[in-house]
């Protein structure tokens, strides 16, 4: 699909004088404070119109779960009515980076791209590097590797492709589906971060429940992940995704139930230390694959 450049965001008070990305960044970053107490309690659509005004290069990175198609709504219906208020041709003002480990349900592959078309998104596919498919990924690394050696697969097919478009594509912000109703490591969030990297990270829904979610999805024809209608409520890699056993659970309980303790994917862990003891290990298996071979 077609990219587009993210919206502006000229007439930002970051960007009053002329600055360049950079410099607006940093001065987002120095304002933090200030700029989460304003935002902390906002609805959804005042804190994503706040990122499309404010934030450079922004781009929303999801897998098309519930919260990222509301998001990706919500955006959608924001750049019509600016459309229509400015008199020019309507165009989906942030555009979608999605990451395809491989191991995806077919019915959000699918979902991916009857989304990206609905709202006319463009959207960026990035998959892990030199594999495009299950079978070229496990004759490299080989089968099952998220049972043998989880941390790793999480690097490869999600965190290397993940910050490969964020490099490609020059990312500076990004939207992200987490929700602080999602409980662990979700449930301090603010409204606006920054991680190791300097990349800047928006929840625009973390004051939302699932409820509030699948209400707005009902309620607006969203589309949706149809494994939803089966009774899950979190949807990931079919080998790390099962249906809750308590109807009452977490909604990230049917996510790693086999790992306990495991509320992440390594997205939203430390990259650089992720990327230091992933790539250790890759040496490491590599130098065994050359010895076997020797032997």
């Amino acid at each position: 699909m077609a990219s587009l450049v993210p919206a502006s965001t000229s007439s930002s008070k970051y960007a009053a004088d002329g600055a360049d990305i950079d410099t607006q960044v940093q001065r987002i970053i120095a304002d933090l404070p200030n700029i989460n107490k304003q935002l902390q309690d906002a609805h959804p659509s005042e804190i994503l119109a706040w990122s499309i005004d404010n934030l450079p290069n922004l781009y929303q990175t999801t897998a098309f779960g519930l919260t990222g198609c509301v998001t990706l709504d919500l955006v959608s219906r924001i750049s019509s009515e600016r459309a229509q208020k400015s008199g020019l041709a309507a165009h989906h003002l942030v555009p979608l980076i999605f990451i395809d480990t491989l191991y995806h349900f077919p019915q959000t592959l699918d979902l991916a791209q009857r989304a990206a078309k609905h709202y006319n998104a463009p959207m960026h596919v990035f998959t892990p590097t030199g594999t495009s498919t299950v079978q070229e990924f496990e004759d490299r690394w080989g089968p099952q590797l998220w049972q043998r050696d989880e941390d790793t697969y999480d690097y490869l097919v999600k965190v290397e492709p993940a910050r490969r478009a964020y490099q490609e594509l020059n990312v500076r912000a990004v939207f992200t589906g987490r929700r602080r109703s999602q409980g662990a490591d979700r449930a301090a969030l603010s409204a606006i971060e920054v991680d190791e990297t300097g990349l800047i990270k928006v929840n625009p829904l973390l004051n939302w429940s699932f409820a509030d979610v699948d209400k707005y999805v009902k309620e607006n024809a969203v589309p949706y992940n149809e494994l939803l209608d089966l009774g899950y409520k979190s949807v990931g890699d079919w080998h790390s995704t099962s249906l809750p056993v308590d109807k009452e659970a977490g909604e990230r309980d049917g996510r790693w139930s086999d790992k306990a303790g495991k509320t992440e994917c390594g997205l939203h862990r430390d990259y650089f230390k992720f990327k230091v003891l992933a790539e250790k290990k890759l040496r490491e298996a590599e130098l065994s694959r050359r010895d076997d071979a020797r032997a």
